[in-house]
């Protein structure tokens, strides 16, 4: 009997799309998919000719999109763009509050094992933020602030991001750097971050506190994509018998836990 049942299903979902058809819906999501690989903008004869419609079928798509935020239209050319609106419901979703959830005892089982510091990082335009964070344990230890925005090319964390990311992904993060520092991208970038895939870590001196070495692992999600960066900002201490081969161990404990947390894939060991 549940043999059968499963053996329809895929007809019955099929039969049920067609009778509940929504074209509108499907011109509007059409619309945004376009957009979530088109970083240049599109016109609408563009985004017509794309999506084998014409102007006048999704013209009214358009505006709606753009009454709504998810997109923009940017004179004089008047290209649309996707705005961020995406983005921040994306981030009132639950998995990142499964993300946040998972990680917070994790990091607390790094800070506890390692007497240092821990947090979880994320990239944002150009820029990684801090968006948990587990203090060490004791009455000394260096942190970052919980909301602290990092330089994208200043940090093991978005080193690790870029690293275990595809290129196009890595290309807009790299855009965005670029439009907010007004830098020119490092020669040998691509060359460091394939050295980072290989041994699987970013560990470098800190780039703001002397002293200080940062320590990062990725966190991947199903398609081995890192989508946040567990790290260390490790700082040695007179007679402490912990240093960055312990860290590393205990993060990669921390960044395959979390990893699996969330459905995605652990880094071979």
């Amino acid at each position: 009997m549940i043999r059968n049942l499963r053996s329809k299903a895929p007809r019955l979902r099929t039969r049920l799309a067609v009778r509940y058809a929504a074209p509108a819906l499907d011109k509007g999501l059409d619309i945004l998919e376009l957009f979530a690989s088109e970083s240049d903008g599109l016109i609408a004869s563009e985004i017509a000719r794309r999506l084998g419609r014409t102007v006048g079928e999704i013209f009214r798509m358009l505006v709606c999109l753009e009454h709504r935020g998810y997109i923009c239209q940017i004179p004089p050319d008047e290209h649309y763009f996707l705005t961020l609106k995406l983005f921040e419901v994306a981030h009132r979703y639950h998995p990142l509050h499964r993300l946040l959830s998972d990680a917070r005892p994790l990091m607390r089982q790094v800070a506890h094992r390692t007497g240092q510091s821990c947090h979880l990082a994320m990239l944002s335009n150009g820029e990684v933020v801090v968006v948990a964070q587990a203090d060490a344990p004791g009455n000394m230890g260096f942190s970052v602030r919980l909301g602290a925005r990092i330089d994208l090319l200043n940090t093991a964390s978005g080193h690790v991001v870029l690293a275990f990311q595809e290129s196009e992904t890595r290309a807009r993060h790299v855009a965005a750097w670029q439009h907010r520092s007004n830098k020119k991208v490092p020669r040998d970038l691509e060359h460091h971050l394939d050295q980072i895939r290989r041994r699987g870590y970013e560990e470098l001196s800190s780039y703001q506190v002397s002293g200080v070495v940062n320590i990062s692992f990725p966190v991947l999600n199903q398609h081995g994509e890192a989508i946040a960066a567990i790290a260390v900002p490790f700082l040695a201490r007179v007679g402490d018998r912990t240093g960055p081969r312990q860290i590393r161990a205990a993060l990669q404990v921390a960044s395959c836990n979390l990893s699996a947390a969330i459905g995605g894939k652990a880094l071979p060991s």
